[in-house]
């Protein structure tokens, strides 16, 4: 390997792998080949987005073997910092760099080039260990479970369907509205009633969209950050429900919505369904200052030009009082029994006000759970010109990892192995050791078609119509569906992380984006085969809680077969999976020869069965 000069995956080039806690030190190495006639090399590393200032440590010689020679050095940051490094040589017709090519190896160029990434995260960061406990399952709560009780207080325009099983409204009203406000009376006693189903599933925590009082389906336009939703239930109900579920080993943690609220809100009270007062109609209400006005009142900045979604000023001392004081909705809410948050549009919340909600969430009890909504690499994220430090400590113990979803399901319906392979190392490489042990996982959210559909259903190409037009599957696309589900689900549940399964896909629900994703729980239609697949994912996830934390190493990605090692304290897994119609041979290393078979089969001859999977595990 003449050419080889550096691979950041590579333990004889960079240890430890992956991003590193404060004060630990990084060995790296690179190989000179001879023939290149390269001298003094050193490590260049820049701290984010200080790119004319690099540190620069020379390397030195360590030994050849007749064609290279090899260079180290060490580097050690006592401070939490993203950084990103490349190396300097000199050459016979002068400086060149070793630079990163889009493969990750090390390439040698006479300038320029991509740098490698190195997170030094704070050493005293700690994942919420409850969330190693099992799966995690999103709930949409208006559509998981109705419990029939009698409700008080529901505002009279709630439309309720009469059918369960129907699909939600998705046609604009007369005035040419997308209103959200259909209902089918799911509640929290509903999935109280359920916990034992959750239990049976391997779910070791439930995440809740919104459940605070607001005029949609959705609840993502708040009207009062300190009353449960009247069709929900109500404070009690939530103690109850956090109660027996802590009593099964299963937490609860809500969706916080602190970015904007609804116009139609105790706050803002754009209809004066609140009385006279708040920020709209009154210029001396105490919430005045939690929203931007352009041109009083009428002109207020809202999320994303929707005004029925005003925004709020996280910076406000009196709105951040309210959400993170000592006697603030975070703590309300903990005190009545969650155990964390998930924060909506977290890109859009400053840094500042990150720091806080953190802060307290933590004061209040240290093992809860922070997560924020991110869609992209949240270690090198740039958000409206600033980059965001949501995993060098004190903010986020997890976001919701998109990138493993979009490439997991490229690959199983596509074959596009090397996306997956990278952006598996990739988040590997970049992500907070106590980050990776809680990943939220997902295939499915409210926010995008369901996993069936995305894997056998036609792309979308349309707005609403299409999609309704669409959105059945035949029962040949729904029986290719839901293999490739089951396979892709195999993946989710063996990958570093928590697995999440969005309510309903454990029956066979589909559909595409709102409100198709968002169709309610098939309470005694669900498909038996799946129920009893994700009973056994769910059961080998929660024999084994260090497959949250264990290490992670590739054994091969083809385009028709994945397969990958999981070592996990003192037991190993291997896990293969077969996307295509044949059979397929998987690469099986020796020692797993007489290993017991969890799930699924592998024959003799080391062949996979069509659309089969494989979960082996030696002890």
């Amino acid at each position: 390997m003449s050419t080889f000069l550096f691979d950041s995956r590579d333990d004889r080039c960079k240890t430890p792998f992956g991003a590193v806690p404060t004060d630990d030190v990084v060995t790296f190495r690179v190989f000179l080949p001879i023939s290149y006639q390269l001298r003094e090399p050193a490590l260049l590393v820049y701290k984010a987005d200080r790119w004319d200032s690099p540190e620069r440590i020379p390397m030195h010689y360590e030994a050849s073997d007749g064609v290279s020679c090899s260079y180290t050095c060490i580097f050690y940051s006592p401070d939490p910092q993203l950084y990103f490094y490349l190396f300097e040589v000199a050459g016979v017709n002068g400086k060149m760099r070793i630079a990163r090519d889009q493969d990750g190896f090390g390439v040698l160029l006479p300038q320029g080039g991509e740098m490698w990434q190195l997170t030094v995260y704070d050493k005293a960061m700690r994942a919420p260990e409850f969330m190693k406990n099992g799966i995690l399952y999103q709930i949409f709560p208006d559509r998981f479970c109705a419990s029939g009780g009698a409700k008080s207080g529901v505002p009279s325009d709630r439309r309720l369907h009469r059918d369960w099983y129907e699909l939600p409204e998705y046609l604009p009203d007369r005035n040419g509205e997308v209103t959200n406000s259909d209902y089918f009376g799911g509640d929290l006693r509903g999935i109280t009633q359920k916990l034992t189903y959750l239990k049976s599933m391997g779910v070791g925590t439930i995440y809740l969209n919104p459940i605070f009082e607001a005029h949609s389906n959705h609840r993502y336009n708040t009207a009062d950050f300190l009353r449960i939703d009247p069709l929900l239930g109500t404070e009690e109900d939530l103690r109850e429900l956090c109660a027996r579920a802590k009593a099964l080993g299963i937490r609860v943690i809500l969706d916080g919505v602190f970015n904007h609220t609804g116009a139609d809100s105790v706050y803002f009270n754009k209809k004066r369904r609140y009385g006279n007062g708040g920020a709209y109609n009154d210029p001396q209400s105490p919430y005045r200052s939690w929203y931007e006005f352009t041109n009083y009142p009428n002109g207020y900045q809202s999320w994303w030009g929707f005004q029925e979604l005003p925004n709020l000023n996280e910076r406000d001392p009196s709105y951040g009082e309210f959400i993170c004081g000592e006697n603030g909705v975070l703590r309300k809410w903990l005190a009545d029994g969650i155990s964390g948050w998930r924060l909506d549009v977290a890109d859009e919340l400053p840094d500042e006000f990150l720091d806080r909600v953190a802060a307290c969430v933590k004061g209040a009890d240290p093992d809860a759970a922070v997560i924020g909504e991110v869609w992209e690499d949240a270690s090198t994220k740039v958000a409206y010109g600033i980059r965001r430090r949501y995993f060098l400590g004190g903010q986020l113990d997890s976001v919701m990892n998109y990138p493993f979803r979009d490439a997991i399901i490229a690959y199983v319906r596509h074959g596009d192995c090397n996306r997956l392979y990278s952006t598996l190392l990739s988040i590997l490489e970049h992500y907070p050791k106590p980050v990776l042990d809680v990943l939220m996982n997902s295939l499915s959210t409210h926010d995008i078609e369901r996993a069936i559909t995305a894997l056998a259903g036609e792309p979308i190409s349309g707005g609403r119509d299409w999609q309704a037009h669409n959105n059945t599957l035949s029962p040949e696309k729904y029986a290719l569906g839901k293999k490739l589900f089951m396979l892709a689900s195999v993946i989710q549940y063996m990958l570093p992380g928590v697995p999440c399964l969005y309510y309903g896909d454990e029956a066979g629900l589909y559909g595409y984006k709102d409100p198709f994703n968002r169709t309610c729980y098939p309470w005694g239609r669900e498909d038996p085969e799946l129920i009893q697949f994700f009973r056994t994912l769910g059961a080998i996830r929660s024999g084994c809680p260090a497959l949250s934390s264990g290490s992670f190493s590739a054994v091969s990605f083809t385009p028709e077969v994945v397969s990958f090692l999981r070592d996990c304290g003192g037991e190993s897994y291997y896990v293969a999976v077969n996307r295509t119609p044949s059979e397929q041979p998987a690469v099986l290393p020796m020692e797993f020869k007489d290993a017991a078979v969890l799930y699924g089969s592998l024959g003799a001859d080391g062949l996979l069965p069509p659309y089969g999977a494989a979960i082996l595990v030696l002890r």
